[in-house]
């Protein structure tokens, strides 16, 4: 249970992010309002997987599958240039997560 907690947290990671993007600096409400709280609620769920996590391996998780979500979806949906060598880097990132996983069990 406490990966599945991770991984709805990177998850939420991905819509503050691309929220607060679209905020343009808080200066949008729609985005800012799903952003902030969406934000809040990443980190509360985030604090319940770290109660069976490493510390550690939970952060290093957490981050690593926002940042790629937040990749992904700047290069799908927000016009972010796609270039072997960026693709390549979030391939590692990816391979990363699933090398903690693996140790962690």
């Amino acid at each position: 249970m406490p990966w599945v907690l991770l991984v709805v947290a990177a998850g939420m990671e991905l819509v503050w992010a691309t929220a607060l993007k679209r905020s343009e600096g808080f200066t949008r409400l729609w985005p800012t309002v799903i952003g902030v709280p969406v934000c809040l609620l990443s980190v509360v769920v985030l604090t319940l997987a770290l109660r069976d996590l490493p510390v550690g391996t939970a952060y290093a998780v957490w981050v690593g599958l926002g940042s790629l979500g937040v990749a992904v979806t700047g290069m799908a949906v927000l016009g972010e240039s796609v270039t072997p060598m960026r693709v390549t880097c979030l391939a590692l990132i990816l391979a990363g997560v699933i090398g903690l996983k693996a140790v962690e069990g």
